[in-house]
């Protein structure tokens, strides 16, 4: 019954398709509007605005989607500023033991002008379950870039798996942008199509009362889904926690911790 919970919720019974999970505890907080935010599940988002991160950093993130453990997501990031640009390395699993979905990925982001900011990954994925077991994967690319005016304001483009033709993938494509209101408010928009559903329209805000700690709020649909968390900031450590709720499949509780050396 797990496998069936499994593949029922990654692709349509009539498909073959895999997802593109997202990553990172602060996103979710955001309902996933950080196509235009720089940290380190950016590899996830936004392989451009890996490119304004200058530490080496590293992340792990896991999520239990409706609490169901079977359908959690475990993933981390690993970002590698060398002097021509950024790399990214990614590792994201979906799923448990025989169900579960893979993907790894290679990123590298490039600032191309003192506004705009440039990244490139390849992706290959790989699908598990036990009507499947000979699936050896796939392999696609994602891209975007990154548009800052100013330092208040940055718009987000990107684009997954632009070449479909003979890839048993979605397309999508997101974009949007975030403004600073002061040093410890901002809201953020952004839209999500892929190519099986409709368009998604995306806000949040996030909230720092205090220097170190973070308030956040997130809403997205249709159907509606909400979102909120916090995040905590010591030195060179982070942790984010969030919380997504659907209103048919209930509370999806998320945690990520973040280091940067």
């Amino acid at each position: 019954m797990c496998c069936i919970a499994f593949i029922l919720t990654i692709q349509p019974l009539t498909s073959k398709c895999t997802d593109n999970h997202k990553a990172g505890a602060r996103a979710a907080a955001l309902s996933n509007a950080a196509i235009s935010l720089s940290d380190i599940w950016a590899s996830f988002h936004n392989q451009a605005a890996l490119a304004l991160i200058d530490n080496l950093s590293a992340g792990f993130f896991h999520d239990s989607k409706f609490n169901i453990n079977k359908l959690s997501t475990t993933a981390c990031s690993v970002i590698v500023p060398v002097n021509r640009g950024v790399f990214g390395i990614s590792v994201l699993q979906f799923g448990k033991s025989s169900c579960s979905e893979n993907k790894f990925g290679i990123a590298f982001a490039k600032g191309i002008s003192e506004k705009w900011n440039a990244g490139i990954q390849i992706d290959y994925f790989s699908l598990l379950y036990p009507e499947n077991p000979q699936y050896k994967g796939v392999a696609t690319f994602e891209g975007g870039v990154l548009f800052s005016p100013n330092s208040n304001i940055s718009f987000g483009a990107h684009i997954f798996n632009p070449v479909a033709e003979g890839i048993t993938m979605p397309v999508i494509v997101r974009a949007g942008c975030h403004y600073l209101f002061s040093n410890n408010l901002m809201f953020i928009i952004e839209t999500e199509k892929e190519s099986r559903f409709p368009a998604v329209i995306k806000t949040a805000l996030e909230f720092f009362p205090v220097e170190q700690l973070a308030l956040r709020f997130g809403a997205s649909g249709k159907p509606i889904k909400y979102s909120s968390g916090i995040g905590y900031i010591l030195n060179k450590y982070s942790a984010d926690i969030s919380f997504g709720y659907h209103a048919n499949l209930g509370i999806t509780p998320s945690l990520s911790i973040q280091i940067t050396l």
